[in-house]
């Protein structure tokens, strides 16, 4: 379904991803980790076909995407959405437009200069909208929402444009606990409901053992790990953030983990 050969990225005589090869052959939800700077953001973005590669081949079902121009490269764009850790809205714009953004790349420049949408596309926005518990936002400016939920509003952008695979690049790392909570689960329904593939950067790990079906592993660039969540053991975590990181379970902090620790609290008082 989707395999990467030897992709790689050069940024001058830096080498961000360094020959990444996998292959997935059905829809499943899979996380990346490793430190900052790891390579997880330029990998997505080659995906995406936001950044080029250097070198290497990308192919889903059999098609080669990596060399895709013009027309061809946008319409791959809107197959493999994009989740930005910074939401990536129009902050003055009201939330519907911005989901309706997500069909940009079908629709005319004329339509899209005087903001032109035809009554289906509006209703489709609005249901997605009520899909992720945010219909009464709206009519709001996307600058008017929390978090929590502009980052939803970014997902439903993602899904107007009804992608076989959504890249989510950090989704949670800037929400509270209760948010980056309700994020991953919107988007482990999405996987689950509508078959899609959903590839996510993620910072922590038990946040990928709990969500995800398949997780790899990034440092320096290179793969050093690909495997089910449950093989995530202390040793594999140290080959993928360094021997000098301290993985007991003791010091292992989540976002998840503090969530649960709040409702505990909030149930005991």
């Amino acid at each position: 379904m989707l395999e990467l050969k030897s992709l790689t990225k050069r940024f001058g005589d830096k080498i961000a991803v360094d020959a990444a090869t996998f292959t997935v052959d059905r829809p499943m939800m899979i996380g990346i980790i490793g430190r900052s700077g790891a390579g997880k953001s330029t990998l997505l973005r080659m995906l995406n076909r936001l950044n080029d590669a250097s070198d290497g081949e990308i192919l889903f079902e059999g098609h080669e995407i990596s060399s895709l121009k013009g027309a061809a490269r946008r319409e791959w764009q809107s197959r493999c959405a994009m989740i930005f850790q910074q939401f990536n809205l129009v902050p003055r714009m009201d939330v519907v437009s911005n989901v309706l953004h997500g069909t940009l790349n079908r629709r005319s420049t004329f339509a899209t200069m005087f903001n032109l949408y035809p009554q289906e596309d509006i209703h489709k926005a609005i249901e997605i909208l009520d899909r992720l518990g945010i219909a009464e936002q709206a009519p709001k400016r996307a600058e008017a929402l929390s978090g929590g939920q502009q980052q939803r509003v970014a997902i439903a952008r993602a899904l107007m444009q009804d992608p076989s695979i959504i890249l989510a690049d950090e989704p949670i790392a800037s929400l509270d606990p209760m948010n980056a909570q309700i994020v991953m689960d919107a988007l482990r329904r999405i996987h689950e409901e509508d078959g899609r593939m959903v590839i996510a950067n993620l910072h922590t790990l038990d946040t990928a053992r709990r969500y995800c079906d398949r997780v790899i592993g990034m440092r320096d660039g290179r793969i050093v790990f690909d495997g089910r969540p449950d093989q995530l053991t202390t040793g594999v975590a140290r080959d993928i953030y360094g021997a000098g990181a301290d993985f007991s379970e003791a010091a292992t902090s989540t976002a998840i983990e503090t969530l649960d620790r709040t409702n505990q609290d909030l149930v005991l008082a």
